[in-house]
């Protein structure tokens, strides 16, 4: 008769844990990510100095990304520290959990409009984790790119229909880079001159993503969205080099301040 290990977190790891019990020492936690299995904050590593009470910085229920610090595999005892946890790190460790929670919902859904059984399932996502590093890295490369994406892994063709009739309805991340611009042309015609060199990309292949508003002379808010801001710096430079190039060679002035980049949502 063989007795199943428990897998224990690695030193060093960021995990997601939900307290269960305080003390005047420490809280007990579970290891949301590992069964349940149990661990210990003690009062040292919640936070940095003089302590007067715990229940200030974690409570019953909570749920609290944490460092941990050591690993006893014979009696599974883990500590863990919440101080030493940066804030990129909680925040990259909540996208993580955030985007395996959701790749798992629409993992779920295409098993229940594909109607396939458990075996299936498992068949499905060894096929994804053979291509991704995530179900959810997976589905918003079809979302992306579309279901030929999926073709070297030759997945049923109603399991692929599920799946793209799900993929078609995820609302993909993006992020939006904006400035003002402030053109003015001493030309007679100057104000058609602005009107047709900033009509040039708001039409068109080249206007896809990018958005110009009037905010009254002689200022414009240029808004470029896409996927990632690299990507979208990498589309507002050229843009930008094309009007001052148009604008100056037509006796204009030409001026760009950023504005504050933002993300849009995440997918």
């Amino acid at each position: 008769m063989s007795t199943e290990v428990q897998e224990l977190p690695e030193r060093g790891e960021i995990v997601l844990t939900t307290i269960t019990k305080i003390m005047d020492h420490g809280a007990y936690v579970t290891l949301d990510e590992y069964d349940g299995l149990q661990g210990f904050l003690h009062i040292s590593e919640i936070a940095p100095g003089w302590i007067r009470s715990i229940s200030r910085f974690v409570k019953n229920g909570e749920k609290k990304v944490l460092l941990v610090k050591k690993v006893g595999a014979e009696r599974s005892d883990i500590d863990l520290s919440l101080k030493q946890v940066s804030t990129d790190q909680k925040k990259k460790k909540l996208l993580e959990v955030k985007r395996y929670e959701k790749g798992n919902t629409l993992f779920l859904k295409v098993q229940e409009k594909a109607k396939l059984s458990k075996s299936d399932l498992t068949k499905l996502e060894d096929s994804f984790y053979s291509k991704y590093d995530s179900i959810y890295d997976a589905f918003m490369d079809i979302a992306r790119h579309g279901i030929s994406v999926l073709e070297i892994l030759k997945i049923p063709k109603k399991t692929l229909d599920a799946i793209n009739q799900i993929s078609s309805k995820i609302k993909l991340p993006s992020v939006e880079i904006r400035g003002i611009l402030e053109i003015s042309s001493d030309r007679p015609d100057g104000v058609e001159v602005i009107k047709n060199t900033l009509l040039n990309f708001t039409t068109g292949d080249k206007g896809k993503n990018i958005q110009i508003t009037y905010l009254g002379a002689p200022k414009y808010r240029l808004a470029v969205t896409t996927q990632d801001f690299k990507s979208a710096e990498k589309k507002l430079k050229p843009i930008l080099e094309e009007i001052q190039k148009e604008i100056e060679s037509k006796k204009g002035s030409f001026k760009f301040t950023r504005e504050e980049s933002k993300k849009i949502r995440e997918g």
